[in-house]
């Protein structure tokens, strides 16, 4: 009877069974669940990985999972423990389909992942593709059938080496004070000309620049920077804004050789992005880094003692291929575009203190003192084979300092030794010929303290400042010459073929300045001439500008000059004095300014401001090579009356314009006067009518007298015997 009884009824029972065991109060549950995330910012996929089949499933799972896990911790969530972050699919036929899902724990990990494992080498066959999740939504989303966006309207860049189609081929240069920022150009010959000074910005009522500025290698391009916000690049006819570059704090900037890329620093110690790398045509921020580099600073030093201790710079390779920095024993190369370490790993240079690209070959240069039993050395290494071309070990050293010549032909290196009781130190050079089989070195002694060290541009030439105490006031300048030249020997007698000068690869001392108040010296681009100045606050100001070929020396004074700086074509150079923005040098304020001077030490032109920051000539890129130029020296008449020709023309359209208001006036009192004379002309009846036909301008009515008048000036008289 109860099976044939209805399910309803049964339920019905039951319920009335269990009358009286339940709560009147009504049930509404609350489960904690943890907050939905909808941003899926911290999920990455994983493309190209191995496809295999179940067998192989838990196997690659581990590997890909072990991978990942370098990168940072995987997410988790309580309650969920069959959870790991890490999700790789299987197809229909149980075999994986090439891809993984992956959660980290923060957003900072998922954006560290696509950096470090997107194109990671997995095995031989399979380069990892890392992609952000919303961005593979976005792929998912793309319709199958193509269609080309509309092209947006071309809008010509301006051509920003217009400057260098200047008729005068004239040089530029910039210069900062007050609140003012201008850029001027410069003959050689006269005062500079405004180019432009911010007339633009000055119509908006803003300044075109509050801090430093800072011109590209080859001159493309000018930087303003902006501290609370970056850097702003200009550049064309008309200084254009051509982009902006977010860098908040930045106080300095530096442009890669061929200008691709630029690299902002706001010196921010606690700032993981303290420095950044930029795409120059792109603007894209490449790749960021910190100030110090991973465990550079010693753990045992105290925060005072820390700070002292600067950051070690960046540099590029001369070809904008390899950008470097200097670590702790190593040095890290990394490749551009990219900004990825150079075969991933690091140049191991155990000790290095000091290295620097070579300005015209894929070179580094660096030098180590002695560490864990090995000598002092130097090495060159060649990029991107990390192959040491060279090494030269150093004994007794105290300290280095590398200069290369600017043809990347010659490295110098100054090496500081002491002897054994560490009481005495003395100096030498070592001086590399890189171009030449197996980098020949030769040892110079100098037993004075060398103070500085200058490679001619473009020549085999160098300049030594030294003395015998480092404080002293009188130092001696030596010129040496990596070549030795020997005239042939003169033979008495019949005259035979012409011999030629024998020149042998040595190092030759030229000559020596002795008894000199300087403190710099300052080749010329050209070549040739040389400035021995004495700056700064210990410095007098003196100038001595002296030509080596000629031995002609001019001597000139900028009082408190702190800078000296050549135009890039040797024609004109500026003495500076010049004060911090941020600082109040009242001191300065009488002699802020500049100086302009011809490469003979004549004085062209002069500035003075209250307030003057920053001078900075425009660079140009060199293109003639050694055997152009040479060429050019050999037909230098055929130039001369080009230029003398072009100079009178420049000179009559000066004269010109100078005159030209004192010809409108003459030309004005010419017409003025012939106006008068035609109109006493028509008075001229009138007038004889009043005078009874007497004429005033009739000579016959006038008698004339010739009267000669005679003054003795001086006598001399001379006595002949």
């Amino acid at each position: 009877m109860a099976e044939d009884s209805n399910p309803q009824d049964q339920l019905a029972a039951e319920a009335a069974a269990l009358d009286g065991y339940f709560s009147d109060t009504p049930l509404e549950p609350e489960p904690n669940y943890p907050p939905l995330d909808e941003q899926f910012n911290r999920c990455v996929v994983i493309s190209n990985l191995p496809k295999v089949n179940e067998a192989k499933y838990e196997k690659l799972t581990k590997v890909v999972t072990k991978l990942v896990g370098r990168v940072g911790a995987l997410a988790a969530y309580d309650g969920v423990p069959d959870y790991a972050g890490f999700l790789m699919p299987k197809g229909a036929d149980g075999a994986t389909t090439g891809c993984a899902f992956v959660e980290y724990a923060s957003v900072g990990e998922a954006k560290k992942a696509v950096e470090v494992l997107n194109e990671y080498k997995f095995d031989k066959n399979h380069v990892l593709r890392v992609t952000p999740y919303e961005r593979a939504r976005q792929l998912a989303d793309t319709p199958e059938e193509y269609k080309a966006p509309e092209p947006e309207p071309h809008k010509e860049r301006p051509n920003t080496m217009e400057w260098l189609e200047d008729s005068c081929q004239r040089d530029q240069f910039a210069i900062r004070h007050g609140k003012e920022t201008a850029v001027f150009w410069n003959d050689g010959r006269g005062a500079p000309v405004v180019d432009y000074a911010g007339e633009r910005e000055k119509k908006q009522g803003v300044n075109w620049c509050d801090f430093y500025v800072q011109w590209s290698p080859k001159g493309s391009y000018f930087a303003t920077l902006v501290p609370q916000k970056g850097v702003i690049l200009w550049g064309g006819k008309t200084y254009e804004k051509l982009g902006r570059f977010a860098a908040p704090g930045v106080d300095f900037v530096f442009f890669s050789p061929q200008e691709n890329y630029m690299m902002t620093n706001n010196n921010n110690r606690s700032d993981p992005k303290a420095i950044k790398i930029f795409s120059v045509h792109t603007g894209k921020l490449l790749r960021a880094f910190p100030l110090y580099p991973k465990d550079f600073l010693n753990p045992k030093l105290s925060k005072e003692e820390a700070m002292q201790v600067p950051p070690p710079p960046f540099q590029w390779s001369h070809d904008d291929k390899y950008l470097a920095r200097m670590g702790k024993d190593l040095i890290s190369v990394f490749e551009t575009p990219t900004m990825k370490l150079l075969d991933k790993r690091s140049i191991a240079c155990d000790g290095i203190c000091e290295f620097q690209f070579c300005p015209k070959k894929n070179l580094l240069a660096y030098w180590a003192p002695e560490h864990k039993n090995q000598p002092a050395h130097v090495d060159l290494i060649e990029l991107p084979s990390r192959k040491k071309l060279r090494q030269k070990n150093l004994f007794n050293v105290s300290k280095c300092s590398m200069v290369w010549q600017e043809s990347g032909e010659y490295l110098g290196v100054k090496v500081t030794r002491h002897t054994k009781s560490k009481k005495t130190l003395y100096n030498n050079l070592e001086l590399f010929r890189v171009n030449e089989p197996g980098i020949p070195v030769e040892m110079l002694d100098i037993k004075d303290a060398v103070m500085a060290f200058q490679w001619e541009p473009q020549g085999s030439r160098f300049a030594v400042v030294h003395a015998e105490n480092p404080a002293a006031t009188k130092v001696n300048v030596s010129f040496y010459d990596m070549f030795q030249v020997r005239e042939p020997e003169k033979k008495k007698g019949k005259k035979g073929p012409k011999q030629e000068k024998q020149i042998t690869p040595e190092v030759n001392k030229v000559e020596m300045l002795e008894g000199k108040g300087c403190n710099c010296i300052f080749w010329s681009p050209a070549g040739r001439t040389i400035i021995l100045a004495s700056l700064g606050d210990q410095g007098s100001g003196t100038l001595e500008f002296y030509d080596v070929d000629s031995k002609a020396l001019t001597v000139k004074e900028h009082y408190r000059s702190n800078q000296v700086l050549w135009d890039p074509s040797g024609r004109t150079v500026a003495s500076i004095v010049s004060q911090p923005v941020g600082g109040g040098h009242f001191k300065f304020a009488m002699d802020n300014g500049y100086i302009l001077w011809t490469f003979q030490g004549k004085q062209l032109y002069q500035q003075s401001f209250e307030a003057f920051y920053q001078f900075q000539w425009r660079p140009r890129d060199k293109i003639l090579t050694k055997t152009e130029i040479a060429e050019v020296s050999k037909n230098i008449k055929k130039y001369e009356k080009q230029f003398n020709a072009f100079d009178i023309a420049k000179k009559k359209k000066i004269r010109l314009e100078e005159t030209r208001g004192k010809r409108r006036d003459r030309s004005e009192f010419r017409a003025t006067l012939a106006r008068l004379k035609e109109w006493r002309t028509r008075q001229k009846q009138e007038r004889m009518e009043l005078l009874n036909g007497y004429d005033s301008e009739d000579d016959d009515n006038f008698d004339v007298k010739e009267v000669v008048i005679e003054t003795v000036l001086n006598t001399k008289e001379e006595l002949i015997y």
